[in-house]
């Protein structure tokens, strides 16, 4: 597979094991527009929510450039570590997500100049990025091991994949809204397979970035 193809499926594989939860937000969110709340007010917010986890993640990407790929690879056992939880301890609540969403509305409108910025933004639009945001600590476990080690051009392509994503998971799950049955099978059955997306993805990364063989070779 050459290096953009392999970017592109580390940027799809990702995305999608660290957002299938969000499918259900966005069609509990889409369920609810009226004349107050409208879907540019849902997309808007998921980019801006979701462009804060990136900027959040970006430091792996940093750090590797002064760490050998290899031992950056062990990162990906965050991945895996996240997946074995979730598969252990299947009855844990996440979803936090209104009040998470009304201390980070409080704790912006202390700070003068972050509620300066949000406050040109459409009220509805900022509560959509907190609640994206409060919804994405996993997020941010998995792209920091995924960002390092990458290339700029690797880097480019996978936040490039992402933004995109973005934009196909707010249609699909606006779709969905249109489909009481398929929204039903989505979230009962879609949850339970995160977690082997997510240790699969953590192999995949450590495979990657030749950590297998550093610790095959260090063991002969």
């Amino acid at each position: 597979m050459t290096s953009i193809g392999t970017a592109i499926t580390e940027g799809i594989i990702a995305f999608a094991a660290t957002n299938i939860d969000d499918i259900i937000i966005l069609l509990l969110l889409f369920s609810q527009l009226n004349d107050n709340f409208r879907r540019r007010n849902i997309i808007i917010g998921q980019y801006l929510g979701f462009a804060i986890l990136v900027a959040a993640s970006l430091p792996g990407y940093f750090g590797g450039l002064v760490v050998q790929k290899e031992w950056i690879g062990l990162l990906g056992l965050l991945p895996i570590g996240i997946g074995i939880k979730q598969l252990i301890d299947r009855e844990k609540d996440t979803a936090q997500v209104q009040t998470v969403s009304n201390e980070l509305q409080q704790n912006l409108a202390r700070n003068s100049i972050t509620g300066f910025i949000f406050s040109i933004l459409n009220p509805k639009t900022y509560q959509v990025a907190a609640i994206t945001v409060a919804n994405g600590g996993d997020n941010i476990s998995i792209y920091i091991p995924l960002f390092a080690g990458q290339d700029v051009n690797s880097l480019l392509i996978i936040l490039g994949v992402f933004f995109i994503m973005v934009g196909v998971w707010c249609g699909i799950a606006y779709s969905l809204t249109l489909h009481p049955d398929i929204a039903y099978v989505l979230s009962r059955y879609g949850k339970p397979i995160v977690p082997f997306v997510l240790i699969g993805l953590g192999l995949f990364i450590m495979y990657e970035r030749g950590t297998f063989e550093m610790l095959r070779s260090a063991f002969n």
